[in-house]
């Protein structure tokens, strides 16, 4: 019994940690997927490094943007999930 009592702090705060900081980060990967895979041609985006677009073209893993200064093509992973709702919010 004591035994277990010196190991009830080490399992509360693995519990904590777990609720607190893995739980959050596994539901935001979740998110992001369903973002990524639910977008469409005609949708306006935002990436992760600043660039602003419209999707021309879809793929499995890649996507293909219209900008100002032309055609990109980059990964669908570099989609910002939280810049691109907020564009889309204020239209």
């Amino acid at each position: 019994m004591e035994q277990l009592t010196s190991f009830l702090p080490f399992l509360l705060m693995f519990v904590v940690i777990y609720f607190f900081m893995i739980r959050p980060q596994q539901k935001k990967l979740k998110q992001e997927k369903e973002f990524e895979s639910a977008l469409k041609v005609g949708d306006k985006i935002i990436t992760k490094s600043g660039f602003h677009g419209k999707i021309s073209e879809l793929a499995e893993t890649t996507v293909v943007i219209e900008t100002m200064s032309g055609k990109l093509k980059i990964e669908r992973s570099a989609i910002s999930l939280e810049l691109t709702q907020a564009l889309n919010k204020k239209a």
